[in-house]
């Protein structure tokens, strides 16, 4: 932990981890104010589906798309551009009453101008460290995020069912509009530059460690989302044990990610981490009671931030700085893909086999993910004794005639 401390010190760390988690926050609070908001204005969670499927589809396709605008505009103009347009969105959805296919409109739009705040602040972190300091960062980043899925749902459901979804909604664009400013003020943002890429959209994919973290990323997202249905489904929507089994299961994770901090990334690292996410899923299938599931689950969350950590270190360690940015945003991709994907495969089993389903396919994706890294390990670098962070842009120096 000492090693944590010294890392947290070092100028501009600390204050930058805080201002993109401020910013992101809405990642953890979104979802289920328009949920609720929704649900409210058509009485039904079918349309409430349809405008959060319309939002996340938009995520998914900006993601790549607006990472690497800022290679080419800054990170500054993108991001602000960014945190305008899905503020807007946002207030559209609050304020503003529509037909369904008016919310889903919106919804897309809002999740096409998502703000590229995770690729950047990671795209940043090697320029603000030094090597060794690099792959203990990304695992705080990986751990300190599980922070916005611990408190985010708890706050939207407290304000949405105490005030109004409309209020939680404008919370959710209070901490947009205020982290995102908190983040554009961070000297970062100007002191690094992200070059242009020189390669086509989508070539970067072809480095084997980004479609590793891109796959196996899209699985262990889509384990947690179907997870997360099956303990819902388990305990119901009316108590508090859900809340408190998901907290501990992030609690599991965040443990995990600053446990898992400092040990050396070989090419097992990630099969290993995954495999950990998977003997603690598969476990909950059979256990079902509350302290059982608080044990299942914390041992599979102790899996989960150091998997993440992995995957932004062999990704860094992979590509050349300009591409950085457009790589992190496959993996984010990947990610939201796997999220709906696992809560849909979730549903269906559960309405089938009740909460046992759900953890079923939870432990599926988990093993799938598990099967890849170690059938692909090849494709995972070696990062023991290695520099993790990415290749450097180089270009040919006209030399004078003599």
């Amino acid at each position: 932990m000492s090693g944590y401390g010294d890392l947290l010190r070092t100028r501009g760390v600390a204050r930058i981890i805080a201002a993109q988690l401020t910013a992101r926050f809405p990642s953890g609070m979104l979802s289920l104010a328009y949920l609720l908001h929704v649900e409210g204005i058509f009485d039904s969670y079918g349309a409430a589906g349809l405008v959060l499927a319309a939002t996340s589809v938009g995520q998914a396709v900006a993601g790549p798309l607006t990472s690497r605008w800022m290679g080419i505009w800054g990170m500054r103009p993108v991001i602000s551009l960014t945190i305008a347009v899905c503020a807007a969105s946002m207030a559209a959805i609050a304020f503003v009453p529509m037909e369904l296919w008016g919310y889903m409109l919106v919804g897309l739009v809002g999740g096409l101008a998502y703000p590229p705040i995770q690729p950047a602040v990671r795209t940043i972190y090697p320029k603000m460290v030094n090597s060794r300091q690099l792959t203990p960062l990304f695992a705080i980043d990986a751990s300190a995020q599980e922070i916005i899925w611990i408190a985010g749902p708890v706050m939207t459901t407290f304000v949405a069912t105490q005030i109004s979804t409309v209020a939680a909604i404008v919370l959710a664009g209070a901490f947009l509009l205020g982290g995102g400013i908190w983040f554009l003020a961070s000297p970062e943002l100007g002191r690094v530059r992200i070059p242009r890429s020189k390669r086509s959209f989508g070539v970067v994919l072809k480095r084997p460690p980004v479609l590793l973290a891109t796959v196996v990323g899209f699985l262990l997202v889509a384990s947690c989302a179907a997870i997360e249905a099956a303990v819902v489904a388990n305990f119901g929507k009316e108590g508090i044990e859900a809340g408190v089994i998901l907290a501990i299961w992030a609690i599991g994770s965040l443990a995990g990610g600053l446990g898992f901090g400092h040990v050396p990334i070989g090419p097992w690292a990630l099969a290993r981490r995954m495999s950990v996410v998977f003997v603690g899923g598969a476990a909950a299938m059979f256990f079902l009671d509350f302290w059982g599931l608080a044990i299942t689950l914390l041992i599979a969350g102790a899996g989960i931030a150091p998997a993440l950590a992995v995957m932004f270190a062999i990704v860094s360690a992979s590509v050349k700085f300009s591409d950085t940015a457009e790589a992190y945003g496959w993996v984010g991709t990947g990610q939201l893909i796997g999220a709906a994907l696992g809560s849909a495969a979730a549903g269906f089993l559960i309405d089938g086999f009740g909460a046992s389903g759900g953890f079923a396919a939870g432990a599926a994706f988990a093993f799938v993910g598990m099967v890849i890294a170690i059938v692909f390990r090849r494709a995972h670098p070696d990062l023991r004794g290695r520099d993790a962070s990415p290749l450097p842009d180089t270009e040919p120096v006209s030399l004078p005639v003599s």
